[in-house]
């Protein structure tokens, strides 16, 4: 066993199938030795997380998104790379908050990502350049949506 899928194993994780994309997207794209994985929104009991952080959604709620999305966004790394072990670094994570106008806390609600990225890969491979951003809105009304960039041997 592969020492991420151990990892993998010791949290209790099992990686989703390859999703098949809602629009004209395609779910990653191979670039030399990057891998650009496609925005993935939260999702809860197979549907679209949806609602505000700061209206309705707390900040614990939104890093539990935050970190479904992770375990998503791991499984389309592995269907791109067929061996999460081949992951060099998790390079940038870039993040949209569905954020009420006051709500500020949208570095707290990817930590929810950022932390599992860690705890799966280690802190050598897993820490990463991040940018959270609030925004408006999100497709479907979902409360998050993450994508990444990792560097693959």
């Amino acid at each position: 066993m592969s020492t991420v899928q151990a990892r993998l194993q010791q949290l209790g994780i099992t990686l989703p199938p390859l999703a098949t994309p809602a629009a004209a997207y395609v779910p990653f794209v191979r670039s030399g030795n990057l891998v650009f994985v496609s925005g993935h929104i939260a999702r809860k009991d197979g549907k679209p997380w949806v609602g505000q952080l700061g209206l309705g959604i707390a900040t614990a709620e939104g890093q539990a998104a935050a970190r479904a999305i992770a375990v998503d966004l791991l499984g389309t790394l592995h269907a791109a790379v067929g061996d999460l072990d081949q992951v060099k670094r998790i390079v940038k994570v870039m993040s949209l908050v569905n954020s009420a106008p006051t709500f500020t806390e949208q570095h707290l609600v990817t930590n929810g990502c950022s932390e599992l990225l860690v705890q799966v890969f280690g802190p050598e491979v897993g820490a990463h350049a991040r940018s959270a951003f609030g925004v408006a809105q999100i497709p479907l009304g979902a409360c998050v949506e993450i994508e990444l960039i990792a560097e693959v041997r």
